[in-house]
């Protein structure tokens, strides 16, 4: 796996082709395109180990992520008359050859485990995620499944379960398991 250093340093835009956005063991890259202009748009990730970092301008990076890594991805807007757009979506960057949503400033795109709109459900999300690193689990280690729970209950307006350290550890054993 590689580190955090820089792979595009002249300068140039990441690579868009199928072919030029893998590693050398063939595994697709997934770009995120993060822009910043402070109180007009601001694009963050609130968690995510990403494998290599672009710096496009200074308000402009692009973070690129191997298969099977999850991140969340914040996107806030406003205008004169206030916020526009907030958004947060947790992604799971996807392999080679497998089918993917398009997801904006994602490329190509990722399987979305969960994705909600409007600041109290972003804030209910960041609740959510401070109580699992609260409770020792790195967020980009939790079972997608329990991603794709908190989406669905967060859209029948239910609350979602609590993700805890047994819960966490029958994941990382399945997950063993299946590898």
């Amino acid at each position: 796996m590689l580190t955090s250093e820089r792979l595009w340093t002249d300068g140039a835009s990441p690579p868009r082709g199928p072919a030029e956005t893998t590693l050398s063991d063939g595994l697709l890259l997934t770009h995120v395109t993060l822009v910043w202009r402070e109180g007009q748009r601001e694009d963050w990730l609130k968690f995510g180990k990403p494998v290599a970092e672009r710096i496009v301008s200074r308000s402009e990076r692009i973070e690129s992520y191997a298969a099977d890594q999850v991140f969340a991805l914040v996107r806030w807007a406003s205008n004169d008359y206030g916020t526009v757009r907030s958004t947060l979506d947790i992604v799971r960057a996807v392999r080679v050859g497998e089918p993917c949503t398009r997801i904006v400033q994602v490329d190509p795109g990722g399987e979305l485990l969960l994705s909600v709109h409007g600041w109290p459900k972003v804030t209910q999300v960041f609740r959510l995620i401070d109580a699992i690193e609260a409770a020792g689990i790195d967020p980009c280690e939790v079972a997608p499944d329990h991603w794709r729970h908190v989406h669905n209950r967060m859209a029948g307006r239910e609350v979602p379960r609590d993700y805890s350290p047994a819960r966490h550890r029958a994941w990382l054993q399945r997950k063993a398991l299946l590898s």
